[in-house]
């Protein structure tokens, strides 16, 4: 049978999981895509190179945001957060998300003075390597249905 999600249920979900699908859309059509993210407890953290994501996002803020968690066809949960994209520029909201990200992607904390020397550089990392745009998805609404056998 399908159920809710609890808000608590919701948020764990968001919390324990690095992958979701992006939805936008551009007037047009409509995008589904596969995103790496970081919930930090108030809002998804994202980043990309530019490109017609990014574009359709600073056009049409509006965005969906799903997750699941699949063990088979009669055991299973989905989260959908409907949010709006922002573009982190300030180099604090930047090193922050980055240090958050890389905090929950390699489950190890990365030491200051590390993450001290890439504040602020423009430098790409690797030769034609674009700089990433970092963004947060403000969360409006958050639901989750799960079933379970």
């Amino acid at each position: 049978m399908v159920e809710d999600l609890t808000q608590e249920e919701i948020l764990q979900v968001l919390q324990n999981n690095s992958l979701g699908r992006l939805g936008l859309h551009d007037g047009n059509k409509t995008y589904v895509i596969p995103t790496n993210y970081v919930y930090d407890g108030k809002s998804i953290l994202c980043h990309a190179v530019e490109g017609t994501k990014i574009h359709i996002m600073r056009q049409y803020p509006a965005v969906c945001f799903e997750v699941e968690e699949i063990t088979d066809f009669t055991s299973w949960c989905s989260i959908l957060a409907h949010g709006c994209y922002q573009e982190l520029t300030e180099e604090r909201d930047r090193y922050h998300a980055m240090k958050n990200f890389i905090d929950h992607r390699l489950h190890i904390k990365i030491p200051h003075s590390i993450l001290e020397t890439t504040r602020g550089a423009n430098v790409p990392i690797k030769n034609n390597m674009e700089r990433p745009i970092i963004y947060r998805i403000i969360i409006t609404e958050l639901t989750g249905k799960m079933e379970r056998k």
